[in-house]
């Protein structure tokens, strides 16, 4: 395909698939940090079914293009043969403390910043430069010691893909039928619940992000087929990509942008158009140097420990699972405590009041 050959084609991928997420998530207010304080605090677990519903269509959506040579996943850094369950947990810790911080996680820092918040311009800027930190630099070669040194080797079923694993153990290939059972559990969670059957809008939202993360692996894939340089395969990540977006905006080097930094411009201009459509756009700046001073520690904590844990709650919570990747629920874990850790912090005054019950007050 004449497309997928030029330098522009992933790029304005992503730019395209950034902005159906971005203008989704706007209008209905997805947010994955939002989505746990009400689940928790208001025992609404709309925004969670929402996430959980994005993983699935994800995961049913890439395991067909896979089944029809669409997609290669093999690749794929989140199926690598060694398993850093380490950088999981402390990452994901790191990440989930970070967000609380926030109020919400890097992909939700782009939809609001879409909206007009100043707030997310500094959480943003802080957790690119952390994530290159933890990628390239001083914070990388702790890192490695940490992380890269003690990961477990999964080489002998080939990767860290659930349906591999199985594989290995069962003799044979199983890979379509672990991805359907997956499916299926999550799903039948999903709609459990009667009441979310009909939020037609949220099931909306969690469809379009699932199937962006499957066009994700789509557009690489193709581009990668049709390339003669090399093509990271990827989806939808919101760590290091802001990382590299910050990259390109100061240090052009003649190399047109990937994926990952289109998808992260295409976030932040479907946010806007959706906010400029339900005139919702406003300034918002931190109130104070205390708010300052949370929003830079926050965004730290998730830059360096999204990149310990390999994603974020879009990265390992919807992408690394469409390619059942066994961190994926590790890295959600952790993500999840962590979160609940920092809202203790934030509303208790130490994170031990999340093992002692938050409370219903909402942060103030």
């Amino acid at each position: 395909m004449d497309i997928a050959t030029s330098s522009w084609f992933l790029p304005l991928a992503g730019l395209l698939a950034g902005a159906c997420m971005g203008f989704a998530a706007r209008w209905q207010h997805f947010c994955t940090m939002g989505a746990l304080e009400r689940h928790w605090h208001a025992g609404d677990s709309s925004g969670v079914r929402t996430w959980v519903l994005a993983a699935a269509v994800a995961l049913i959506a890439t395991q067909a293009l896979g089944a029809a040579g669409l997609a290669d996943t093999r690749d794929s850094f989140y199926l690598s043969s060694n398993l850093p369950w380490t950088g999981a947990i402390i990452g994901g810790l790191a990440f989930g403390f970070g967000m609380a911080l926030v109020g919400t996680c890097g992909f939700g820092a782009l939809v609001r910043l879409g909206g007009g918040s100043l707030r997310s311009l500094v959480v943003l800027v802080t957790l690119g430069l952390s994530a290159l930190s933890a990628q390239r630099g001083l914070v990388a070669q702790g890192r490695v010691e940490l992380v890269d040194r003690l990961a477990a080797d999964l080489s002998f079923a080939g990767d860290q893909s659930l349906g591999s694993i199985a594989s290995a153990f069962a003799g044979t290939d199983v890979h379509l039928l672990v991805a359907a059972l997956v499916a299926l559990a999550l799903l039948a969670w999903v709609f459990a619940d009667r009441g979310y059957r009909n939020r037609f809008g949220l099931i909306a939202t969690g469809s379009v992000i699932g199937l962006v993360v499957a066009f994700g692996w789509f557009a690489t894939t193709l581009a990668a087929r049709h390339s003669f340089e090399p093509v990271q395969l990827e989806s939808a990540s919101f760590v290091v990509p802001v990382g590299d977006s910050i990259l390109q905006l100061v240090a052009f080097t003649g190399v047109l942008p990937d994926y990952g930094v289109g998808l992260v411009a295409g976030v932040v201009l479907g946010a806007a158009l959706c906010a400029w459509r339900r005139r919702d756009v406003r300034w918002e700046a931190c109130d104070d140097a205390r708010e300052l001073g949370r929003h830079l520690a926050g965004g730290f904590l998730m830059g360096a420990g999204g990149v310990f844990a390999m994603g974020c709650t879009i990265g390992q919570g919807v992408s690394a699972v469409s390619v059942l990747a066994i961190s994926a629920p590790l890295a959600m874990a952790s993500i999840v405590l962590g979160a609940r850790l920092g809202l203790a912090y934030l509303l208790e005054g130490s994170p031990l009041a999340a093992f002692s019950g938050l409370g219903a007050r909402s942060r103030i």
